[in-house]
């Protein structure tokens, strides 16, 4: 329970995170909803294609942060790290998309895996 007047440690992470991090909780969640796996490789196109970064390194650390913070699960499937979106990282998604500070872009590999 948070002291009174001090924001809790979750709402705290919240605001720290960018835009980056919201779109890979985005697309996690999307991927979840049509049941096809999503991986590093597909964040880092999916960014790379939305102007956000050049660098797959730059993708790596997105998805690595929060992992740290339990809001996904990195799982190694076949060869490939596929991204899980956990329960927090739900919530989270949820308190991002109300809070209007970003915009939804489209995921060029969810929308070919139609």
């Amino acid at each position: 329970m948070p002291l009174t007047g001090q924001p809790d440690l979750f709402s705290q992470q919240l605001e720290r995170l960018g835009e980056e991090h919201f779109l890979v909780l985005l697309w996690a969640a999307m991927s979840a909803d049509k049941k096809v796996k999503y991986n590093i490789t597909n964040c880092f196109d999916d960014l790379k294609a939305s102007g956000i970064t050049r660098t797959k390194q730059t993708a790596v650390a997105a998805v690595e942060a929060m992992h740290l913070l339990c809001l996904i699960d990195i799982k190694d499937e076949r060869n490939r790290k596929n991204i899980y979106l956990t329960n927090f990282g739900g919530q989270a998604l949820a308190k991002l998309a109300s809070s209007g500070q970003f915009q939804s872009r489209s995921s060029q590999f969810l929308e070919e895996a139609r």
